[in-house]
């Protein structure tokens, strides 16, 4: 049976996207920025190929000693699958005559809640009816433990958000007074030739093929031209990256030159590692044809083969912030002292409180006299906020309304009713295995049940990836690599993903659980329907998720973009059955890999101390590395970050 897909405001089952035809084509508004769909930034290929060392042909395969591999989670499955082929009884097709039979039986009661669900999903989810005592059989303990607090922040958040919008005059006096009194450039630019941009930059331009600036593009290169500080606000997928890589890389072109006049010159501070890895890219790119060096400082990288690239003094440097610092307190010669240039890209997660002693650090290090832009999808204008960033009258640019989903984007929701919190895994698996099969992110809110998740995917069969913080970066660029060259189908992620990262041809994104905040959900839904093109998100809606529900469908583009889908209930009963079968296997599964963790543990430490005897003089006679925070300080920052995240 096929799932039901309706709109909010009618009882219409019209779930096709719009149509491409040549007659709607005429009907629809002539958007001047329209954006290439079938633009890449790489033309060589993937981005991470050359630090993931991975080649399109068969290699030689050396093993070395020093760095072990990591745990192959495919081959476990594979293992424990070929175990219950063995060990399967053959009283299968009994039991299931019988469950079918309770089947019918609980049919009916499912089919009746059905007419009430859609008629309370249509207000908006209407009135709490109970919480859920159940424990979802896949569920980690530390979501079911905050899940009542956090939800009770998201309302609040929602809420908060929402009478936000109407500001007081006295709000309205003080940005008036902090911002630049220009809203934008004198003229508009429809080609990136009036700008008065240099041949060589004109050049990579059209070999990346931009034809014409999109609406923040051609705000901003020429308000940041001329020097002046930049606070920019658009829609995920919209070309912030180059917004702010055009004119960092026009201002270098005239800079001094000669081995006295080199410097670092323009820092741009990323929150996340892969999201450093794309910006440099970027910048590679459009910096084909001048002589301007870029560096990647982020975690998880050689720190040995960053000293080196810092050594010849890069002209552009991407960072995270804590990177930056440890090689700005570690590395000979390498300073902020000339730095003309301070962007932050998702600039309102950059100012949240997790990273604001590394913000203050960083300003500290940089003259006063620089130029900064920030730029986010979900970027603040409170001069609270940002006052931290010493800014100088900043323009403020802000071409999409604030917190918006791109136009694109048809936005379902299934709801999740009270007291089957436990369904949510068979809920996930019923829309990925039936409708949902190519393409798709999925987005859970703790590592843990990601991993899980990941396992239970590969023991049904289908080609699945993990993102998040407790692997590797080797690993972490190798599961992005695998997902955009399509040899997996599916990429379960947490927030890590969530913000910046562009992949070409995402179809979907699922979220397993409402976000606590409007942000977070625009940035995970950000990841589809980019550049112009058509996405759908799928987010699994509880009853206490009402609010943050009713401000996602409030900040979407279209009433028409929004539907309701309703899975069976024979197919969700189905499936609950389906990975309950599969709960031995799964624990099994993990036992065996924190099994091989420790005894990969156990081995580095043994090789750690035979290096310790070995080479002790030399360890010992290297120059001990300062450190910006301690272990107690790192453990002090994550809380108020937490915080943050919970209230908002």
């Amino acid at each position: 049976m096929a799932d039901y897909v309706m709109t909010i405001d009618s009882d219409a089952e019209d779930v096709s996207i719009p149509s491409t035809s040549k007659t709607s084509k005429k009907q629809e508004p002539v958007d001047d920025a329209k954006l290439d769909p079938e633009f890449v930034f790489d033309l060589a290929g993937d981005p991470y190929i050359d630090l993931t060392n991975q080649n399109s042909g068969v290699s030689d395969l050396v093993k070395t000693g020093s760095k072990p591999a990591p745990i192959n989670v495919d081959e476990i499955i594979a293992r424990r699958k070929l175990n219950s082929k063995r060990k399967r009884p053959v009283e299968e097709s009994e039991s299931e005559d019988e469950e079918e039979d309770e089947e019918e039986d609980k049919e009916e009661d499912e089919e009746e809640d059905e007419e009430d669900e859609d008629d309370e999903l249509e207000s908006n989810m209407g009135e709490v009816q109970g919480e859920s005592d159940e424990e979802d059989p896949l569920a980690t303990s530390d979501e079911d433990g905050d899940e009542e607090e956090d939800n009770e922040n998201a309302e609040d958040d929602s809420s908060g958000e929402s009478g936000s919008e109407d500001e007081t005059q006295a709000e309205k006096d003080r940005k008036a007074a902090f911002f630049d009194s220009e809203a934008g450039p004198a003229e508009s630019h429809d080609s990136f030739l009036s700008m008065n941009l240099s041949r060589p930059l004109l050049k990579a331009i059209t070999t990346l093929g931009f034809v014409k600036p999109t609406p923040i593009q051609a705000a901003t290169i020429p308000v940041a031209l001329l020097g002046k500080d930049v606070v920019g606000n658009a829609v995920t997928g919209s070309g912030k990256t180059a917004a702010f890589m055009i004119p960092m890389l026009e201002r270098l072109l005239y800079r001094e030159k000669g081995k006295r006049s080199a410097a670092t010159r323009c820092v741009v501070l990323v929150p996340t590692r892969e999201l450093g890895v794309q910006c440099y890219e970027v910048g590679v790119k459009l910096a084909t044809h001048t002589d301007i060096q870029l560096a990647l400082l982020v975690g998880g990288l050689s720190l040995k083969s960053q000293e080196a690239t810092l050594r010849t003094r890069p002209d552009i440097v991407i960072a995270t912030p804590g990177r930056l610092i440890d090689h700005i307190r570690n590395s000979p010669s390498f300073n902020l002292d000339a730095v003309d240039v301070l962007v932050l890209d998702e600039a309102d997660r950059m100012l949240s409180d997790g990273f604001a002693d590394e913000l203050a650090e960083i300003i500290r290090s940089t003259p006063t006299s620089r130029q900064t832009m920030l730029f986010s999808a979900t970027m603040t204008d409170s001069v609270d906020e940002l006052v931290k960033m010493s800014l100088n009258k900043p323009v403020r640019l802000f071409v999409d309304p604030k917190k918006t989903t791109a136009r694109g984007l048809i936005q379902e929701f299934v709801r999740v009713k009270a007291g089957k919190e436990n369904e949510r895994s068979a809920l996930l698996a019923a829309l990925c295995k039936r409708t949902f099969k190519t393409k798709v992110i999925v987005f859970l809110r703790s590592k843990k049940l990601a991993h899980q998740m990941r396992i239970v995917f590969g023991l049904l069969g289908m080609k699945c990836e993990e993102l998040h913080g407790d692997l590797t970066q080797e690993q972490r660029l190798n599961a992005l690599h695998t997902f955009r060259e399509g040899k997996v189908d599916y990429l379960m992620a947490t927030d890590l993903a969530s913000r910046g990262l562009d992949i070409k041809g995402v179809d979907t994104v699922i979220n397993y659980d409402m976000p606590t905040q409007l942000a977070q959900y625009l940035h995970r839904v950000g990841r589809t329907a980019r550049a112009g093109q058509q996405g759908r998100s799928v987010t699994l809606v509880g009853e206490a998720d009402r609010k943050m529900l009713k401000a996602a469908i409030k900040h979407s583009t279209g009433e028409d973009k929004v539907r309701h889908r309703i899975v069976p209930a024979e197919i969700v009963q189905t499936w609950v059955e389906k990975l309950t079968a599969l709960k031995d296997d799964i624990s099994a599964i993990l036992a065996e890999e924190k099994e091989e963790k420790h005894m990969r543990k156990a081995e580095m430490e043994l090789k750690k101390g035979q290096n310790m005897i070995e080479h002790e003089a030399e360890i010992y006679s290297r120059p001990a590395r300062t450190w910006f925070q301690n272990t107690k300080d790192k453990q002090k920052a994550e809380g108020s970050c937490f915080e943050f995240w919970l209230i908002g």
